[in-house]
């Protein structure tokens, strides 16, 4: 008998040319193909009388076949095989295509449950392409799975019984008794027997629960493992530095959170080990303040900090807002982008590894082989999550074992940040600077559509610049703007006389930095965008923007739009449309008129989208998780780092090796 590491080719009824449409699965070993987990299930517990099926609805029935057609081919390639069936009471026809082996297994005189859809009438009823399960069969749930051409779910359960056998005669346990017992978990080879072959419906949900369980807790120790990766000796410990020259040269008095913020990144900076930590805030909330403030503490420990943005008009705006609050204190910043000639790049790159400069802002250009540095002690990453891991590294492998800072605007619950973000330690800004007007929030229906041009026309009069953001680039469901053709729908229309700009993800890097210039200059009064401005880039005179099909975003990501006006002296306004009239709908619009808190946005979002639409499939990086949602499993999130907290550094005891080879496989695939 093959055993839990073997490859799925010696197992009972595979093969190798099965075993090569089990690794389009990614199927390779055993172990892999009982962690291929079901994607619902057929119940076959609770048949219905042939009599009372609802016709065009899948129907169980329970029925003996009573008599067999003729087979009738009715062109080529294509047979057609029926039987009748009946309860006692009722008949029913049954009808297969092209499967005479289905055909000659259904015995005259036997008894099955047939499962599918029922169409007829009153006094006939027919059901084509069933699935059948004899009535002897125990296996009365039946588990459905993520398939490949070439397999067939007969094929995979019966494969799946063979691992199993294999399972229960090998510990699969990979936790202490007395933590399984704490956590109130059902035993591991428990739990994959009953989440593909349980007895009832309510097995599903503990055998679920416990291997959710067990994902989340190896993914909360793998980011342990990172993070103490990351602590080997940093060639920059800091002394304790007076930042009074910095804040008084501030044109802002700091938040609360912002001077709490700083506090911690500066108690990091002290420490022999690097500073890994991440800066979650809120639009708005001051990320740059404190960033300054860690340059500002490297400057006068005599080491240099870079800042990498995602695009050369965020850098610039990074640059800019950093010499203002630097250089007064004598804090020299310089910027290195792309777009520089070849000969201005050499002259800061240069200057930079001679140490004249304290601050390097810039684009991707900051890790080229040529860019070089002094005494590189500081590397800051502004929304991280659009860098690969090889950008990251290859900045931070420009010093040596540097303190790390990353920001993110992406307001999310702090339990799901830990999880998301394990590697690091999170400082939040969860507090507006003092003066910053809220932006008054309106969702009306498609009905208003040209009352709210209107309103967008008088911000451009008197002065004021606007977005207009649609979901869609090119044609496609009807019903949704698709911002190419709604451009040019608004320039010959509503907008007409006004400077129209167009700005999309299939633009190329160039052209988008030309036309958010542009934008940004005030050479164009309405941006018609898709969500690439959802992040970044300050347009202090855009004092309106109107979302249309507001109902096809989620609501984080409709504050994060929000937050792109407000950012300067004049009122705001964001105007939500929706041709979507349910109750869902308006409900979901509401909270965001109601409430400008990021993080209580992103909480509702949570609960209303429902699991995998809040961080979509990429996961923010992270292994793909096969069974566990971030989104929905906000308990067992909390169990989860609750129980590696406890194991820690008992992950290396002999009672854990299970576990700890489970964690050390977890990012074979890659570092994240």
């Amino acid at each position: 008998m093959a055993d839990l590491d073997s490859s799925v080719k010696y197992l009972k009824g595979v093969g190798p040319k099965r075993a090569e449409l089990f690794a389009k699965l990614g199927i390779n070993t055993v172990r892999d193909l009982i962690y291929h987990l079901p994607r619902s299930y057929i119940d076959f517990t609770s048949p219905v009388p042939i009599a009372s099926a609802v016709l065009d609805e899948v129907n169980i029935v329970e029925a003996e076949v009573v008599a067999k057609e003729r087979p009738a081919m009715i062109r080529r390639g294509m047979t057609i095989y029926r039987l009748l069936a009946t309860d006692g009471s009722d008949d029913l026809t049954v009808t297969i295509f092209n499967s005479q082996y289905m055909f000659d297994s259904l015995k005259v005189g036997e008894k099955y449950i047939f499962c599918g859809k029922v169409s007829g009438n009153l006094t006939r009823r027919e059901m084509s392409s069933p699935t059948v399960l004899k009535s002897t069969d125990k296996d009365r749930i039946q588990p459905l799975y993520p398939l490949t051409a070439g397999l067939t779910q007969n094929i995979l359960r019966n494969c799946m019984k063979s691992a199993l056998a294999c399972a229960s005669s090998e510990k699969t346990e990979t936790l202490p008794e007395s933590l399984v017992k704490k956590c109130r978990l059902m035993p591991e080879s428990e739990a994959l027997q009953k989440i593909h072959f349980p007895a009832e419906r309510e097995d599903v949900f503990p055998a679920r629960r416990r291997l959710a369980f067990d994902e989340l807790l190896t993914l909360r120790l793998g980011m342990m493992r990172l993070r103490e990766r990351s602590r080997s000796l940093t060639a920059y410990p800091m002394k304790k530095t007076d930042l009074d020259g910095f804040v008084s040269a501030l044109p802002f008095r700091l938040t609360g959170a912002q001077t709490r913020a700083i506090s911690e990144c500066m108690a990091d900076m002290e420490k022999p080990v690097p500073m890994n930590r991440l800066i979650l805030g809120d639009v708005g909330s001051g990320k740059t303040a404190v960033a300054a403030a860690c340059c500002y503490m490297a400057a006068k420990n005599g080491v240099q900090s870079v800042l990498m943005a995602p695009t050369e008009i965020l850098a610039q705006q990074h640059y800019a807002s950093l010499k203002a609050f630097l250089e007064p204190s004598g804090v020299k910043v310089g910027l290195l982008t792309g777009s520089l000639t070849k000969k201005k790049k050499a002259e800061i790159s240069e200057a930079a590894s001679k140490g004249e400069y304290d601050v390097i802002v810039g684009t991707h250009a900051l890790f080229q082989e040529s860019a070089g540095y002094g005494r590189l002690g500081l590397v800051i990453t502004d929304e991280q999550h659009r860098f690969g891991v090889a950008q990251r590294s290859a900045l931070a492998k420009k010093g040596q074992d540097p303190h790390r800072l990353v920001m993110s605007a992406t307001p999310i619950p702090r339990t799901l940040a830990l999880m998301i973000y394990g590697e690091l330690d999170i400082s939040v800004l969860d507090e507006l600077p003092k003066g910053r007007k809220k932006v008054e929030t309106y969702a009306v229906t498609g009905k208003l559509r040209s009352r709210a041009c209107a309103f967008v026309r008088k911000e451009l009069d008197a002065g004021g610049q606007a977005y207009v953001v649609c979901p869609a680039v090119e044609e496609g469901a009807a019903d949704v703007k698709n911002a190419t053709a709604y451009a040019e729908e608004l320039e010959n229309g509503e907008f007409s006389g006004y400077r129209i700009g167009l700005l999309h993800g299939q633009l190329q890097p160039a052209k988008k930095e030309e036309v958010m210039r542009r934008f940004k200059d005030g050479e164009i009064d309405v941006l018609v965008c898709t969500t690439v401005v959802e992040v970044g880039v300050d347009v202090p005179n855009a004092t309106v923007i109107m979302v249309e099909n507001a109902d096809r975003f989620g609501l984080s990501q409709l504050h994060q739009l929000r937050g792109r006006v407000g950012r300067g002296s004049r009122s705001s306004y964001c105007i939500l449309i929706t041709d979507n009239p349910s109750s869902e709908s308006r409900k979901r619009l509401k909270i965001l008129c109601s409430t400008s808190d990021g993080f209580e946005i992103s909480e509702a979002d949570l609960e209303l989208r429902g699991p995998g639409n809040f961080f979509g499939s990429a996961q923010h990086g992270l292994p793909p998780l096969k069974i566990a949602d971030l989104a929905a499993d906000t308990e067992l999130v909390s169990l989860a780092q609750e129980a590696a907290e406890l194991i820690g550094e008992k992950l290396s005891l002999p009672e854990f090796s299970a576990l700890r080879k489970r964690v050390d496989s977890l990012f074979s695939g890659g570092e994240i």
